[in-house]
């Protein structure tokens, strides 16, 4: 499937199993070190879990893993850097496989571009927003406990192919970073697009906002495909599956 240096493609898998999503990562990362497929940008949801990035702390889980286990909710570890986090339904799961090659080989360029992302979106809807010197991610200010994070990111990058990516929080049930402390950030509180609104937003809505601002900061074309024609510009890369569970 030929691709210019300007095209992309974006992919909404729906819910879908931490496993299964890093797995189609690893594939497309694959093929996008050889130049197979384009620029990707993926979006899910996934049912409720726990992550643990590179740098996360055992501490930071405020619950025995038993109680995780009676809640249903899955504990993963993750080569995305950063600490322990929660995805879960109602939360805009992005990730990238971008070829930074193709765009800027820095990684604080990266992240600041996510970023830029998420802060771009939430002014579609009215919510100002903020990045926090030495902690990344998105914050809404003056909340109850001072800056409230709504966008989290971790990242992964191999020969500078990135993976894993960000999370975006639109009416995901916050009762559930009671179980962490979130991105190891204690003192810190979590929120969400609805309740800064006060509102109900389609997902939908800020999916299509996301994929906009995403097309824009990084000078890509994206084109919506379906999971058979992602499937089929894995084929032709080695190891690769040619199906996506």
């Amino acid at each position: 499937m030929s691709h210019d240096d300007t095209s992309g493609w974006v992919i909404d898998l729906g819910r879908i199993r931490y496993g299964p999503a890093c797995e189609l990562q690893r594939q497309l990362v694959e093929a996008r070190k050889a130049q197979a497929i384009p620029d990707v940008l993926l979006f899910c949801e996934h049912p409720p879990l726990i992550t643990m990035g590179r740098s996360g702390q055992a501490r930071n889980l405020r619950v025995p893993h038993r109680t995780l286990e009676q809640m249903h909710i899955e504990l993963h570890s993750s080569d995305r850097g950063g600490d322990v986090t929660y995805h879960g339904p109602g939360q805009i799961v992005a990730y990238p496989i971008v070829d930074l090659a193709g765009h800027r080989r820095d990684v604080r360029w990266y992240v600041d571009q996510l970023e830029e992302v998420m802060i771009r979106t939430s002014l579609d809807f009215g919510v100002l927003t903020k990045r926090v010197p030495g902690q990344h991610g998105v914050w809404v200010p003056g909340g109850y406990t001072g800056d409230e994070k709504i966008g989290a990111l971790g990242v992964h990058l191999s020969r500078w192919v990135t993976s894993h990516g960000f999370a975006y929080n639109v009416s995901t049930d916050l009762r559930y970073f009671d179980l962490i402390v979130p991105c190891g950030i204690a003192g810190k509180s979590v929120t969400s697009l609805e309740r800064v609104l006060g509102r109900s937003v389609s997902l939908n809505d800020v999916r299509a906002r996301l994929a906009s601002h995403f097309s824009l900061v990084f000078n890509r074309h994206l084109q919506p495909i379906a999971q058979a024609q992602l499937a089929e510009g894995l084929e032709t890369t080695p190891g690769a599956l040619t199906s996506i569970a």
